[in-house]
């Protein structure tokens, strides 16, 4: 079975991509189900834009927010103060490309993550504070009309896609 395809960050599925070399794998029943129908597209955003694993933390700096940076307004920073914000804004873009070619119209992407963090994000200071915002890649997805939701967000995932589903079915019988 097929169905609408899930963009899920690459460290929710047990790939070694974050910053300090480890995953963040998930487990859920309502994964396991994407997997066995086929609808899981696992990348890390921030690997596509050609940082590498293990890399210095990053964060978005203050008063800035993700959807900024893939403006290339602000920037997003190591804790050394190197801006890496080309990476994240080259990965977004990827990413972007990615879900227009599979026409992906649900992510399920790192709570807090300069890339993915979809309803909060460090706040620059790299005291592990969070604030409000969204990550770059997060951001991306946002502006082109994807929902985007976090790991913490599975279950309310599932009802969205049950109703992209539903729809494209009812769709297809009236056609």
């Amino acid at each position: 079975m097929s169905g609408t395809k899930v963009l899920i960050s690459a460290c929710l599925m047990g790939e070694r991509v974050r910053y300090d070399g480890s995953s963040r794998p998930v487990f859920h029943a309502v994964l396991d189900q994407w997997q066995a129908d086929g609808r899981v597209i696992a990348q890390c955003p921030e690997t596509l834009g050609g940082l590498l694993v293990p890399r210095p933390a990053a964060e978005i700096e203050a008063g800035f927010d993700g959807k900024d940076i893939y403006h290339e307004q602000g920037k997003v920073i190591t804790k050394q103060g190197h801006n890496v914000s080309q990476y994240f804004v080259r990965g977004a873009r990827r990413i972007v490309e990615l879900v227009k070619e599979n026409n992906i119209k649900v992510a399920i992407l790192k709570a807090n993550s300069p890339s993915c963090g979809n309803e909060k994000i460090y706040t620059g200071t790299f005291e592990r504070q969070l604030r409000d915002g969204q990550g770059v890649t997060a951001a991306a997805l946002t502006e082109a009309g994807v929902k985007v939701f976090n790991e913490h967000q599975l279950d309310e995932a599932q009802r969205y896609i049950q109703q992209l589903d539903d729809q494209c079915e009812s769709q297809l019988e009236t056609a």
